[in-house]
């Protein structure tokens, strides 16, 4: 497949990875206020490069968090508009002694890109950038249809600036369809479109005991500990098959269509292969009676990520901890809702509360599941201008992750979204050594070309 704007973007290939770099070296860490520096960089140095490749009306719009950065070139009568969106805001790069190499200075390694945000998501928001600028040298200072740019510095910790910004400002953000590049490929070197994302809710549940920490040797059979408190009421959550014991919570669910299960079915997967490669762990787990594909994509899930508290230092300290923490988080399918899920977990965790405990159990953040429908002009042209650039069919999949503003471009922007993504299983995303395969980089910017040029050719 090559075209004006293609062959632009392949004779630059070695700026466009050396650009990446450079936005790769800031640290742009959105949960750690150390770093809050460094996302206004990130975000600054997003805005000049969309000014510099012709972009219009742009602006690091200023929030109560991370800023925003907005653009757009509006100029093509009665073509459509497209609103790009991703994130430059990147997680913790712990534990850092898993790293093979710094994970803020970007290293090539048998043709992948090492850095924290390589794929997730600077790699692949970039791709929309580089695409726009090809777009823009092969059709003399234009582009072939209408293009809003939105990017976030919050994705990372739940995306609230930008949830309410569209809610506010949903007229800054008007057009007709969303491109989100932040999921992955099913398989290396076959073209995927993720049509459907499951929601989340991540809690926390603090338990007290003690008015102030004790001597275990003390008190010790006397008072009640929060750690072991919160070990029991994790205990009770899930059953050993899997099964969230919750009242209520699978009664909402919309399963998959069965013409999706068959599509699913046809797949390359291999579960052996999955489970040693992509897991690593000796068996897979989860809901009996539920394929690996079904209990990844459709359905719920419920997973304990930290529990912060007491003593953790070398050597020993015989403490009781005053309070702890449990890092909680649930992943929603259609057609669950966050609020409901949330009121149900809450009531049975305060209903599971052990003799002297106190227990406060808070949403820190929730995004809703979505579905994406594929009977839209948009999924069709995706899916074509991917079989051209990568010579084979285009499969629909699902992602077991969230991205929560897809839910809000549907609900307040009255939008679909094509949710085209270039990154692999075995990515590391949000884990050491996270990388992006650079043929993907490179072949991601050209199927957003020939994207974008279908819809203005229509």
């Amino acid at each position: 497949m090559s075209s004006p704007a293609v062959d632009f973007a392949r004779a630059n290939h070695t700026r466009f990875l050396e650009e990446l770099k450079a936005l790769l070296r800031i640290p742009s860490i959105s949960t750690l206020p150390e770093h809050k520096k460094d996302v206004k960089a990130a975000a600054d140095w997003l805005a000049a490069e969309l000014k510099r490749i012709g972009m219009e009306n742009v602006e690091v719009i200023a929030t109560a968090g991370h800023p925003l950065v907005y653009a757009d070139w509006l100029h093509a009568a009665g073509k459509p508009t497209s609103l790009c969106y991703g994130h430059y805001d990147v997680q913790p790069p712990d534990p850092l002694d898993e790293w093979k190499t710094p994970p803020f200075e970007p290293t090539e390694r048998d043709g992948n890109l090492y850095a924290r945000g390589a794929v997730d998501d600077k790699g692949q928001m970039l791709m929309h950038v580089k695409a726009l600028e090809s777009l823009f040298q092969a059709h003399n200072g234009k582009l072939p249809l209408n293009v809003r740019v939105i990017l976030e510095g919050e994705e990372e910790v739940g995306g609230e600036q930008i949830a309410k910004f569209v809610r506010e400002h949903g007229d800054r953000l008007k057009a007709d369809f969303a491109l989100v590049s932040d999921t992955e490929m099913f398989a290396p070197e076959l073209p995927t479109l993720c049509v459907g994302l499951r929601g989340m809710i991540y809690t926390e549940i603090e338990a007290r005991g003690a008015k102030t920490d004790l001597h275990s040797g003390m008190y010790g059979g006397a008072a009640p500990n929060p750690f072991v408190a919160l070990a029991q009421i994790i205990t009770q959550l899930k059953d050993p098959s899997g099964r969230i014991l919750i009242p209520g919570f699978y009664d909402a669910i919309k399963a998959p269509s069965e013409d999706e299960l068959k599509a699913w079915q046809t797949l390359p997967f291999d579960e052996e292969h999955y489970r040693t490669t992509e897991v690593g762990s000796s068996q897979l787990t989860g809901e009996p009676g539920f394929s690996v594909l079904e209990r990844t994509w459709a359905r719920p899930t419920l997973d304990v990520h930290g529990m912060p508290g007491g003593f953790t230092g070398a050597g020993a300290k015989t403490v009781i901890p005053a309070k702890a923490v449990a890092k909680v988080s649930m992943r929603l399918v259609p057609d669950m809702t966050p609020q409901q899920a949330f009121t149900q977990y809450k009531s049975y965790v305060e209903s599971l509360k052990p003799k002297g405990i106190e227990l406060d159990v808070r949403l820190i953040h929730s995004g809703d599941a979505i579905v994406v429908g594929t009977d839209n002009r948009y999924i069709e042209a995706a899916k074509d201008a991917m079989k051209d650039v990568w010579g084979r069919d285009t499969v629909f999949v699902r992602g077991g992750g969230s991205i929560p503003i897809v839910g809000d471009f549907e609900r307040h922007l009255k939008i679909p979204t094509v949710m085209m993504g270039f990154g692999l299983p075995d990515d590391n995303l949000h884990a050491p050594n996270e990388k992006f395969h650079i043929a993907n980089y490179y072949r991601g910017i050209e199927s957003i070309i020939v994207f974008f040029e279908k819809l203005g050719s229509a």
